[in-house]
């Protein structure tokens, strides 16, 4: 008897996925989890390693790609659990963002159009999963010191969220 749920994707159909989103014919939508938490005396965002390509060992938000018929609040959460076990509430969208990569003849191989999604922490520690190769709870004089080697767009997206923070009432 079927519970009627889709199967998971094998390794090669992720590997299939990825190969279709080189060279793309148009931008493909993704969406980037924004989470913060106290840490001692400062706020910090939780931040992943990732995995795979484009930008393997990198360090940014927890996200991916949206699926279809999903809003971006939703796909940002389920990227963000999916990625680190870690349950948020979306509290709005912070930022729109293009990620365009060339190859060596100057033709595209990727484009994203980032949306990044804030995220109201609700529970879990973060644990590396999915495409996440670590997964790390830091400050921003982590991310100012060079600790974690992060996407130029990391400490202005963090900064949208702690401005966010800060205009909530308590």
């Amino acid at each position: 008897m079927s519970d009627n749920r889709p199967a998971e994707p094998t390794t090669a159909d992720l590997d299939a996925r990825r190969a279709a989103r080189r060279y793309p014919e148009r931008p493909i939508v993704a969406v980037l989890a924004v989470v913060l938490r106290p840490l001692g005396q400062q706020e910090a965002v939780l931040i992943v390693q990732r995995k795979q390509q484009p930008n393997a060992g990198r360090w940014g938000f927890p996200g991916g790609v949206l699926e279809l018929g999903e809003t971006v609040a939703a796909g940002a959460m389920r990227e963000l659990k999916e990625e680190t076990g870690i349950v948020a509430k979306a509290a709005g969208w912070l930022d729109i963002h293009d990620a365009i990569s060339r190859d060596d003849d100057g033709r595209i191989q990727f484009h994203y159009t980032l949306i990044a999604v804030r995220g109201i922490w609700q529970s879990g520690e973060g644990v590396a999963a999915d495409d996440a190769a670590d997964c790390a709870w830091v400050t921003r004089a982590d991310i100012v010191a060079g600790t974690y080697p992060t996407f130029p767009t990391l400490l202005p997206l963090f900064d949208l969220a702690l401005a966010a923070q800060a205009s909530m009432p308590r």
